[in-house]
């Protein structure tokens, strides 16, 4: 393991921007298997006695690898240059002393309203597409899932996001976030699953999406 870290970090200082992208891919596929375990097992926990509740998990393949590229395309290259470039922006423009209680703070609110709103924006809009749905289609499934995941993932991720700004060096930032989308990929297709349950029209009814 030490071994794989060592090498790990010498392909992030030689191939910074790639070994980023090639990660994020491995990662975010990764998390789909898990969500997608989570998802039938989830399902079949509510399925009624005249159903098969022992139908065997099957991992869809071509959605591993449509969640992979999205890793690949969007958060491995986007990633990296977010957290550099909030790093450089906040540091020098801001003037904020680096591991400030004010510097993590700036960090997290930024990160939590601009990367996090489009990071969630993409991924719906894309699974989307990717399934052959309509334009229509997106849109409502985006108007359905994009606010209660933002703010059931609200009071998540600032806490992740404290301990990334303050204790991660930048380089490593990606990384860290990646592994907590494992578990935010499982959640992710939770949220997709609930369709319009509840909890969803509740939360909605809070802040109308016309």
């Amino acid at each position: 393991m030490l071994k794989l870290w060592k090498w790990y970090q010498n392909c992030l200082a030689v191939h910074p921007v790639k070994t980023q992208v090639i990660s994020s891919g491995l990662i975010w596929g990764a998390g789909d298997i898990a969500a997608q375990a989570v998802t039938h097992y989830t399902a079949k926990a509510h399925a009624t006695m005249d159903e098969d509740d022992n139908k065997e998990l099957k991992i869809n393949w071509k959605r591993v690898s449509t969640t992979s590229l999205f890793g690949l395309g969007f958060v491995g290259p986007v990633g990296h240059y977010w957290y550099e470039g909030l790093d450089r922006y906040i540091r020098l423009k801001l003037m904020l002393k680096p591991n400030s209680f004010r510097f993590v703070a700036t960090k997290v609110a930024v990160d939590g309203f601009i990367f996090g709103p489009l990071d969630l924006l993409v991924f719906f809009t894309y699974m989307g597409f990717s399934s052959g749905k309509s334009v229509p289609q997106i849109k409502e499934d985006v108007k359905r899932d994009f606010l209660p995941a933002f703010v059931l993932e609200g009071g998540i991720w600032p806490i992740v996001q404290v301990a990334n700004f303050r204790f991660i060096p930048v380089r490593y930032q990606l990384l860290y976030v990646n592994f907590f989308c494992l578990l935010d990929s499982c959640f992710l297709s939770w949220v997709e699953q609930q369709q319009d349950a509840p909890w969803k029209q509740w939360l909605k009814s809070l802040l109308p999406l016309k």
